[in-house]
């Protein structure tokens, strides 16, 4: 544990020196669980953003785009069951003034007490998922003053009644504005637009990457669980009698395109089925990946049936309807839906490595798989005279619009490699005596650390074919 806690706080500390992630508003203190992308984040969180949607509208033929609002009319929270549903359950502590979430306060504390005592624990679980079904608010109670749980701060045990508590961000001197918990009320509420406009017919998708928001009561786990966070989504709208061919075609998808990115033989659970369906699914089945505390959710597929449209056709008083051979139906809807920034920990978590050297030193490499890498090559000129940064400058001029590169000579050769193996970088070209006889230049790769010498003419292709998406595309074209 304490293992993980290390390489945790390395990596939030890694993300801020290197300019992929800042505290928000850090110069004012901050703010809980809200937080700013830096210079390499920004470029490694578009690449994320790009490389899902060439896969979804790129190699699906059957797959539009879409790009609604944040705000919505307050009847779309009504019709999705967000206003009455979306809420988690809250206690509150009297002397610390801190909110918990009841069942994990039961959950942690069962799980530090009673570690060789697994007949008990599982007997306290099994009464907490019983309460929670039944939604059983005063038996939940009774478990935390049964088991004598104290606030982590004040180590008393003064709490409030537990209560339900909306999740959602509702705007201030406005009568029922939200910002939206989720991106897929977008696609809703645009389906028959969507369908008219791009003549789409059954099976087909929508897909859509957008900014949400949720209130949460415990933030935490740096970009795990955020209150602002962003969401890659695609509803795809089915025959309802095909409702569990395209479940399991969608599993299977989402599940390979993940295991593409080569992020470790032991770093996925394949699928795990829910235990608890959220109130709008039939089926669903979560993509599990290994964080630095543990196996999580990353990426959620699901059967939403007819739930959305059917509510939204009532409480619009439209009719949201598929007219088509002879048939008038509302389509079931597969749903997939993955959280960007928990894919940018992941990846991010993942590819951050100690490596000891030859030598002895110790060298920090972020090993992201190349087509994701926020800068895809560095070009350095070996010394600063003898005009070998005027001719790395020129090759870096001539490429700059084609690819993502960085010019930088400000230290040692060995102290630049090392700069740009902490930020990702696939290859570094090195601009040196040589280079003025022969045309050539030092080709270094950042995972092997080889080198070779390679005519400057050839960089730019292979910048092009050993960083570009059209390698990773293909291959996922195959299973397609």
């Amino acid at each position: 544990m304490k293992k993980c806690s290390y390489f945790f706080d390395f990596l939030i500390s890694h993300a801020k020196v290197y300019g992929f992630v800042f505290p928000s508003s850090e110069i004012y203190g901050g703010l809980n669980a809200i937080y700013d992308y830096g210079p390499h984040g920004v470029e490694l969180k578009n690449n994320i953003k790009e490389f899902w949607w060439k896969s979804m509208t790129r190699l699906h033929e059957n797959i539009v785009g879409v790009d609604s609002s944040i705000l919505m009319h307050s009847d779309v929270w009504h019709a999705s069951g967000h206003i009455d549903k979306f809420h988690e359950l809250l206690i509150d502590h009297k002397d610390s003034k801190k909110r918990y979430r009841p069942e994990i306060l039961i959950q942690e504390y069962v799980k530090k007490n009673f570690l060789n005592d697994p007949k008990k624990k599982e007997e306290i679980l099994s009464r907490l998922s019983q309460s929670l079904e039944k939604k059983d608010l005063g038996d939940i109670k009774v478990l935390i003053d049964e088991l004598c749980i104290c606030d982590p701060v004040f180590k008393t045990k003064n709490w409030t009644e537990i209560r339900n508590f909306n999740m959602m961000f509702k705007i201030r001197n406005e009568k029922d504005l939200y910002l939206r918990p989720e991106t897929a009320q977008g696609v809703f509420s645009n389906f028959h637009n969507i369908v008219k406009s791009s003549r789409m017919k059954i099976p087909f998708g929508i897909a859509q990457i957008g900014k949400s928001f949720r209130n949460e009561i415990i933030a935490r786990r740096f970009l795990f669980r955020m209150r602002e966070f962003e969401q890659m989504e695609m509803q795809f709208f089915i025959l309802p009698e095909e409702e569990i061919k395209w479940y399991e075609y969608w599993k299977k998808t989402r599940l390979k395109w993940h295991l593409e990115l080569n992020l470790g033989d032991k770093t996925y659970y394949q699928l795990c089925d829910h235990d608890h369906l959220s109130h709008y699914a039939s089926a669903g089945s979560d993509i599990k990946f290994h964080f630095p505390f543990g196996f999580q959710e990353i990426e959620g597929i699901h059967s939403r049936r007819d739930f959305d449209l059917k509510n939204h056709e009532f409480f619009s008083k439209k009719k949201i309807r598929i007219f088509e051979w002879k048939k008038n139906y509302i389509p079931y809807v597969i749903e997939t839906s993955l959280g960007l920034d928990r894919l940018f920990l992941a990846i991010f978590s993942s590819s951050l490595k100690k490596e000891k050297l030859k030598n002895g030193k110790i060298r920090i490499v972020l090993k992201l798989p190349y087509f994701l890498s926020p800068i895809k090559a560095a070009i350095f000129p070996l010394v600063r005279k003898d005009g070998l940064p005027e001719i790395a400058r020129r090759i870096f001029h001539d490429m700059k619009i084609r690819h993502r590169l960085v010019y930088d000579e400000k230290e040692s050769i060995g102290k630049l490699y090392r700069r740009q193996d902490a930020i990702g970088t696939p290859f570094c070209f090195t601009v040196d005596y040589d280079t003025i006889k022969t045309n050539t230049v030092t080709m270094r790769n950042r995972d092997s650390m080889e080198q070779k010498r390679i005519h400057i003419k050839e960089i730019s292709k292979i910048i092009k074919e050993e960083t570009g998406f059209d390698k990773i595309l293909k291959k996922l074209s195959y299973f397609i």
